[in-house]
């Protein structure tokens, strides 16, 4: 599976409005089934702003903001629930068990995942890798998939 799809994504807007785009292919072609999404970046790439988009393109009429206090933000729309994850301030893998890290990851639930790489050997493997980094002013961002459904997502973006 090394499936890739990437783009330049010039400001904010371009960003949600990918993240919402993406989203809606993942609503579409996984039906019932769970998703997991890694996303990778250095602090302020946009990882945050591609989730706000994602979010919001599933109906959320609130405001998206980063969880990295509280590990985890839920959204509950439609018939989907969407998990999105900071882990940057996690400082051991084990805390996600007390959590009880596995309830959420459900047939119904897309879970976005941030930092993923501290949560490694507790978290289960993502569908979609999500690389984004900076381009001045904009940035860059690639999706290389990690399952068939992954693979899937991209197909349909290219």
């Amino acid at each position: 599976m090394n499936t890739t799809y990437c783009q330049h994504l010039a400001n904010e807007q371009a960003t949600c409005l990918f993240g919402e785009k993406l989203v809606k292919l993942i609503y579409n072609i996984t039906d019932k089934n769970g998703f997991i999404i890694y996303l990778n970046g250095d602090l302020g790439a946009g990882k945050t702003t591609l989730s706000r988009g994602m979010i919001q393109g599933l109906g959320h009429q609130g405001n998206v903001k980063s969880p990295t206090y509280t590990l985890v933000e839920e959204y509950h729309l439609a018939d989907r629930h969407i998990y999105h994850f900071d882990l940057y301030r996690l400082n051991d893998p084990e805390e996600l068990e007390f959590m009880g890290i596995r309830d959420y990851f459900t047939p119904h639930s897309i879970c976005l995942i941030e930092w993923a790489e501290k949560g490694e050997g507790i978290l289960n493997s993502a569908d979609l890798l999500i690389n984004m980094s900076y381009d001045n002013n904009a940035r860059n961002i690639e999706l290389i998939a990690n399952s068939s459904l992954g693979s899937e997502i991209i197909k349909q973006l290219q």
